[in-house]
């Protein structure tokens, strides 16, 4: 049997990004930042506060209480509640999942159920986010640790969007309230953001005429968003945008950085007019952690070795793979791999962990050596979900997420663009 993730971090400190990842995340909720792990030195935006609030008997309850509680709780609420998973959840709270898989596939999951009441999302914030815009009015989203952030989501607030939206077509000479097409039909410049961002960055682009990626669907989008501007600004994960960009044929040249503390990005009018991708300095602090020597180390080890990683790795991570993919894809990757295949996986622990577990006939390890989930993921804890569940047949609802109705409207129009952009097979 397969070690959960949580006992390797214990059993190997050593080798672990942080030891108190292990601990009840109830220990460091209410500290600011991102926590033990792998998001800890990323730079807060001003300010994150999303304390949690676990009442301090399931913080002592016995691991199997919690899982006997959460399984009476969900008998009882029936067809009134749905839970969804993300694929980097803990293995104790991904068994209680009803739905389970990336952002793309959850944003239809949560479409799915409308006779549900309720939705409890085992994700992070922007996730539960999207959930509420994308539901019906009398259903209510609940995120069972309000802690449960993103750091690469953080990287792009909305004054800095909005900053750089002006900057931006000032130098193109167009008003940045109302971007008009030109003779080609076509926009000056149009945005783009990742799924792992706010929804008042899902709104802004959704008054922009922009649209909602995922890893899934990056490419469809951007031939979409090509067909109607001669440019786009991708925020927030730059790697996703130049990975994406570049396999489309875009040169590098095209695709300058920006960087929101620096006048213009850090770039010159020149670059800006010339630029066919405008990147946003964002990343995910997980994927970065992957690197061309750990891919390189696995081939001097194993030559016959297979490589996947996602799409948010930095660029020579993915050139130097032999594949790359969404969550979903990585996983239809190793599925269609054969008994006694050897695959290196460039991606969140708990889910290669999962996956190794699945396919015991085939060899499914992490390239990065050093045991370190997601960090704010790994803030859904079994005692939350207990909490959540409980509270519902009480008649309470305890960690509800609602966007704000002027900015769910708009949100909604570039996440419905997002859902009708399919993934390429």
């Amino acid at each position: 049997m397969t070690a959960s993730v949580n006992d390797l971090i214990t059993l190997t400190p050593k080798d672990s990004c942080n030891t108190k990842l292990a601990a009840g995340p109830w220990d460091f909720d209410t500290v600011p930042g991102y926590g033990p792990g792998s998001s800890q030195a990323d730079r807060l935006p001003d300010p994150v506060s999303r304390p949690g609030q676990l009442p301090e008997r399931y913080q002592l309850m016995p691991e199997p209480e919690l899982h006997e509680r959460i399984l009476a709780a969900k008998a009882t609420l029936g067809e009134e509640l749905v839970i969804l998973g993300h694929f980097y959840q803990r293995d104790e709270v991904i068994q209680h999942a009803d739905f389970v898989g990336d952002s793309f596939q959850l944003a239809n999951a949560a479409l799915s159920k409308p006779e549900a009441k309720t939705i409890v999302f085992c994700g992070v914030h922007f996730m539960a986010e999207t959930a509420d815009i994308l539901s019906a009015p009398e259903q209510a989203v609940i995120l069972p640790n309000l802690a449960a952030g993103c750091s690469m989501a953080d990287m792009a607030d909305e004054s800095s969007v909005e900053t750089a939206w002006e900057e931006i077509c000032e130098t193109y000479g167009v008003d940045p309230e109302n971007t008009l097409p030109d003779a080609e039909g076509k926009l000056p410049i149009l945005p783009v953001t990742y799924m792992n961002s706010s929804a008042a960055l899902k709104a802004f682009c959704g008054r922009h005429g922009g649209i909602v990626c995922t890893s899934s669907n990056a490419s469809t989008v951007l031939e979409w968003a090509f067909e109607r501007a001669h440019r786009v600004l991708f925020f927030p994960d730059q790697h996703l945008g130049r990975n994406t960009a570049k396999a489309m044929g875009v040169p590098l040249e095209q695709m300058p950085l920006w960087n929101p503390r620096k006048a213009l990005g850090g770039n010159t009018a020149e670059q800006l007019r010339e630029a066919k991708v405008l990147l946003w300095h964002g990343f995910c602090s997980v994927h970065r952690r992957f690197t061309v020597d750990q891919i390189s180390q696995a081939r001097a080890a194993d030559p016959g070795v297979k490589i996947i990683v996602h799409p948010e790795c930095p660029m020579p991570v993915v050139d130097a793979a032999d594949a790359a993919g969404s969550t979903d894809a990585i996983q239809k990757f190793i599925a269609a791999s054969a008994p006694g295949d050897r695959i290196g996986v460039g991606t969140e622990i708990n889910m290669v962990n999962r996956l190794a577990a699945q396919f015991p006939d085939r060899t499914i390890f992490c390239l990065d050596p050093v045991i370190c989930p997601c960090s704010t993921m790994y803030r859904i804890h079994p005692g939350y979900l207990a909490w959540v569940l409980e509270e519902l047949v009480a008649g309470e609802v305890h960690n509800q997420i609602s966007v704000e109705p002027e900015v769910a409207v708009h949100a909604k129009v570039a996440l419905d663009r997002m859902l009708a952009a399919k993934p390429k097979a």
